[in-house]
């Protein structure tokens, strides 16, 4: 992320910063991914591939990884499906509610798409409410839990992952250089074939990123699989392994398969799009006016829009439904309602504790985060060091690396530590926290820099302020817009993190809010209703947050999904 603004300076201060920075993410990034190769590959004093041999000779793991690799790829593959068609009408057509119909879009994005399935389950089984009312209309009943749920767990993903993919989508297009595509109309191309040819090819670098995302997001999912009892996935498979690690090593190579999968998929599609080299001379100079759409076109766009809102929220509304449910049984709908599935969870000593602790532990990480990612930030726009891209690609590694893979580092690496999290959980669950969410902070705060001249700051020195006190006096009250962007992001998607949560805190009073949630979706009788009441109150506050930073970013929003 190089800025014209950049200051080659070496002082002092500036390399402590980059010593300190980089040794955290090297302690609590690298090292954990190092100790888990080390244990898979380093067998009784000596290299050794026992473990992989057992592995690829074990049915049981082969089918988990055809089956993880299967999701992803389906997921990926549908959400480019529904993602490039919302990207292209949002950033070619003007039409008469396009700014809400592009906010209804992102909706899907303020539930976990776990806290979803506890909802969805209840109306994708043989007995559910969409093969009720199937039946009440004399349809045939649809079997959405065949392939053991295979194909629930790809729709859920779809539903909840479009939006990053979107987000990329429409940002490439709007950047895609229109007199290229008019040249081409001059040479007889349209349609299809010059979306082909020219459109798709400059918004690959785009369309790429929120692919990675969602292939990796999809790949390493822990919690759908979890609540629709569909195990014979890796990260189910390296989830029941963790408690036994000393005696079944074997997840240490399972989680390297992981970490070599998703890497590849990374670098063979970086690989693919340096080869083609597509590039824009213009540099997007060329501004592009949106093409007003007809009243059929602007009736067609609401009317497919509509019908994919109305799938998408199902989740949503499945879980609202069961939160005020009083009698849910045999029935395409509750017979009665209540609300004192909220009264429970504000009373249920398990989910308030899993509410005081996320506050707890999202705060501690947001704060890590906002001086992480401001130190960060700085150094990558102001500064210029040898190997300064490392740090920059240190810093958005989280983004493409599960948190499965972290959070299974951290278990395995810091056993007989004061950081063990088999005892008290909380500074790991803090740590981890502000690793997986830094580079939400650190694109808002790069954003903030580059808009800010260097010269500000400059010109406080020339009177004397010291380059600290210029930072903090000047740039970060112009640039607090972004700052606060990113730390509200960083501590909702803290609060709602999955794979962490269910991973490392092992004991009820350390559970955070989505362990909680976990663990009451497990109770016979009340724990359904109890648990969907506590993602209710989660799916607003997500809501509040992702509006909250949209507002303050704006068209800035998308550039913090990508890798």
């Amino acid at each position: 992320m190089k800025s014209s603004q950049s200051t080659p300076a070496y002082s002092t201060g500036a390399l402590i910063a980059v010593a300190l920075v980089g040794g955290f993410l090297a302690a609590f990034l690298i090292y954990p991914i190092l100790y888990v190769f080390k244990e898979a590959f380093w067998v009784d004093g000596s290299f050794s591939l026992k473990f992989f041999a057992i592995l690829f000779k074990n049915p049981t793991y082969l089918e988990a990884i055809g089956n993880s690799l299967g999701m992803a790829l389906a997921t990926t593959v549908a959400t480019a499906f529904v993602a490039v068609p919302l990207g292209f009408i949002g950033a070619r057509y003007s039409f008469r509610g396009k700014a809400v119909l592009t906010g209804l879009l992102l909706v899907p994005m303020i539930m976990p798409p776990f806290v979803g399935a506890i909802g969805m389950f209840r109306l994708l089984t043989r007995g559910g409410s969409i093969n009720l009312l199937l039946g009440k209309i004399g349809l045939p009943a649809i079997d959405f839990m065949g392939a053991g749920g295979f194909w629930a767990v790809v729709a859920l993903q779809v539903l909840h992952l479009y939006p990053i993919m979107y987000l990329n989508v429409a940002a490439s297009l709007a950047n895609v250089d229109p007199s290229l595509e008019e040249a081409a109309r001059n040479m007889g191309d349209s349609g299809l074939r010059l979306f082909r040819k020219i459109t798709f090819p400059l918004m690959m670098p785009g369309f790429f990123a929120g692919a990675v995302l969602v292939f990796i997001w999809s790949f390493t999912d822990l919690g759908t699989p979890l609540i629709f009892s569909y195990r014979r996935v890796v990260a189910v498979q390296i989830f029941d392994m963790i408690s036994n690690l000393n005696a079944n090593p074997m997840a240490y190579a399972l989680v390297v398969v992981v970490v070599l999968l998703t890497a590849t998929a990374f670098l063979v599609g970086r690989t693919y799009l340096g080869k083609r080299g597509y590039e824009m001379l213009s540099k997007g100079a060329s501004a592009r006016a949106e093409r007003p759409a007809g009243r059929r076109l602007t009736a067609a766009i609401w009317l497919g829009v509509g019908l994919l809102l109305a799938v998408a929220l199902l989740p949503h509304l499945s879980v609202l439904l069961t939160s005020i449910s009083g009698q849910w049984s045999d029935t395409v709908l509750p017979t009665t309602m209540t609300a004192e599935h909220y009264g429970q969870a504000f009373h249920d000593p398990m989910a308030m504790a899993g509410v005081r602790n996320s506050l707890l532990l999202s705060t501690a990480s947001m704060f890590i985060d906002i001086v992480l990612g401001i130190v960060i930030a700085y150094i990558l726009t102001r500064k210029r060091f040898p190997g300064v891209e490392v740090l920059d690609l240190l810093a958005m590694l989280p983004l493409a690396l599960p948190g499965l893979v972290l959070a299974f580092g951290y278990v395995a690496c810091f056993r007989n530590t004061p950081l063990d999290p088999r005892g008290n959980p909380f500074p790991i669950l803090i740590v981890a926290y502000s690793v997986r969410r830094l580079p939400y902070m650190v694109r808002a705060a790069v954003a903030g820099f580059q808009q800010t001249s260097v010269s500000l700051e400059e010109a406080a020195m020339n009177v004397g302020a010291t380059p600290t006190r210029a930072i903090l006096k000047i740039t970060l009250p112009l640039i607090m817009a972004n700052l606060i962007a990113g730390a509200i992001l960083t501590f909702s998607f803290a609060m709602l993190e999955v794979s962490d949560s269910l991973i490392l805190a092992s004991r009820i009073q350390y559970y955070p809010l989505t362990k909680a949630i976990y663990a009451l979706h497990q109770v016979t009788g009340s724990g359904d209703f109890i648990a969907s009441a506590m993602g209710v109150l989660a799916m607003f506050l997500l809501a509040g947050t992702l509006i909250a930073a949209s507002v303050l970013l704006g068209k800035k929003m998308g550039q913090l999904f990508r890798v």
